[in-house]
């Protein structure tokens, strides 16, 4: 029998080009050590992105950093920010609050690096965003991938993206003929249990439903195969997509028709691809246009991304490249030298403003979440929308 040689998995091959990708920008990062607070250097400009390449999170970062990379190159090429050249700094992070200090401490000192923009995923931007509200930063945090609803928001801290109570919101609104009362959250893991269940459980309180939970121990397909008939018919899926995938595997034989609800960090194409099970209808939100609407940042989205890159328009990707394209289009309306303290100013006055069709206006609660849409991976596996 003929030796045969593991194919590496989606993800490994994605850490193996994160790895890659961040090493690289990393490695041609212009050092510009000096005193926080004076302007930038008039060679150019930093824009600093934490991006979080641990296994859960390896599958959002680099679709999300693909979109704002696209941007910014393009950017550059239309004459940068006020003339100056953008260097785009993407600082790898495994995740843990020890590689986040580790990356934020890199661009502490660099009076060239001006604002944070499109830290990516949820766990890292959140733990920016505590930073920030405790004071440890002084610099302007722009666009996170911030999914987490319960967090306190400070004033140097701009999420323009929908968080997890509209995105859920949105979604249960399609399925409220159904007369919805009771809602299963699957959480893919311990840590996602640990991280989001109370968010969650929340969201669940404020819209009236009874939550019951289940937690993924490892083997998804068994956890769907234990559903029982009492099992809500709705069930939401805070995970990636390959847990996603290896759980519509384990409930598709099952008598019972279920609705999965997965959230903006699934990607339905790549679902399909990986062999997903298709006698469920999947429901995915997205706080980001549909990447074939005629909008024009997505037209320009889709088009940047044809030119610069081999690669699919993917919600995420379109989220990385409108997080990138907000910061530039704020960072143009700087009034003087070009700064941490004047691109703040500038963050701050500007409350409202629509991106070719992307809305973003802020609340008293300092977000800007009221843009969803949604995608449905039908029985027949077809995505609409």
């Amino acid at each position: 029998m003929p030796f045969h040689t593991p194919t590496p998995s989606r993800r490994q091959l994605l850490q193996r080009a994160g790895l890659m990708a961040a090493t690289a920008a990393t490695a041609a990062a212009i050092p510009a050590w000096a005193q926080p607070g004076k302007a930038a250097s008039s060679r150019g400009v930093v824009i600093a992105q934490v991006v979080d390449f641990s296994q859960g999170q390896q599958d959002v970062s680099k679709d999300f950093l693909i979109g704002s990379r696209a941007a910014w190159q393009d950017i550059n090429l239309r004459g940068g920010i006020r003339g100056k050249q953008v260097q785009h700094l993407a600082l790898e992070t495994d995740g843990s609050p020890a590689s986040v200090h580790t990356a934020l401490d890199s661009v502490k000192d660099n009076p060239s690096c001006i604002v944070l923009s499109g830290s990516v995923g949820d766990p890292v931007a959140s733990q920016i965003v505590a930073l920030s509200r405790q004071g440890a930063l002084g610099i302007p945090h722009a666009a996170p991938w911030l999914q987490n609803s319960s967090l306190e928001i400070d004033d140097k801290t701009f999420p323009i993206f929908a968080a997890r109570q509209e995105q859920i919101t949105y979604a249960l609104k399609s399925l409220s003929s159904m007369g919805l009362k009771e809602l299963g959250a699957i959480y893919a893991t311990a840590q996602d249990y640990a991280a989001y269940h109370a968010d969650v459980a929340r969201i669940a309180v404020d819209m009236q439903l009874k939550l019951q939970p289940f937690k993924g121990t490892g083997d998804l397909r068994a956890l769907g195969q234990k559903l029982t008939p009492s099992t809500p018919a709705v069930l939401l899926f805070v995970g990636g997509t390959p847990e996603l995938a290896e759980f519509t595997q384990g409930i598709e034989k099952q008598a019972r028709q279920r609705y999965i609800v997965a959230l903006a960090d699934v990607n339905l194409q790549t679902m399909l691809q990986m062999g997903a099970a298709r006698n469920t209808p999947v429901i995915a939100t997205q706080p980001v246009p549909l990447v074939n609407a005629s909008l024009p940042v997505v037209r320009n989205y889709r088009e940047t991304l044809a030119r610069l890159f081999d690669e699919p328009p993917t919600p995420l990707s379109l989220a990385g490249f409108i997080a990138a394209r907000y910061t530039w289009e704020v960072l143009n309306e700087v009034d003087g030298p070009l700064s941490r303290q004047s691109a703040l100013a500038a963050f701050q006055r500007r409350e409202k403003f629509d991106m070719g069709g992307f809305s973003i206006s802020f609340n008293a609660q300092r977000r800007s979440g009221n843009y969803v849409t949604q995608s449905m991976m039908t029985v027949d596996g077809r995505l609409i929308g």
